[in-house]
């Protein structure tokens, strides 16, 4: 997944959960302003950050590993 689709997913989830910036802010310990940047794509959140906004938005980050060969 590109970072714009994750910022896009991530946005909507949270707007069908009707849950605010504010509000998913302070449920993730995640600083508001580090969220409205992460979701106008203008932001540069580490891997931790991103984790905690999906887990309070009852969603999982996986990575994986590609192939080279």
């Amino acid at each position: 997944m590109h970072f714009e689709e994750l910022i896009k997913t991530i946005k909507e989830r949270r707007e069908a959960l009707q849950v605010t910036q504010d509000d998913l802010a302070k449920l993730s310990g995640v600083g508001l302003r580090t969220l409205k940047l992460f979701e106008s794509g203008k932001g540069n959140p580490t891997l931790l950050t991103v984790k905690k906004l999906a887990e309070v938005l009852g969603m999982e980050i996986c990575l994986k590993v590609k192939n080279i060969s």
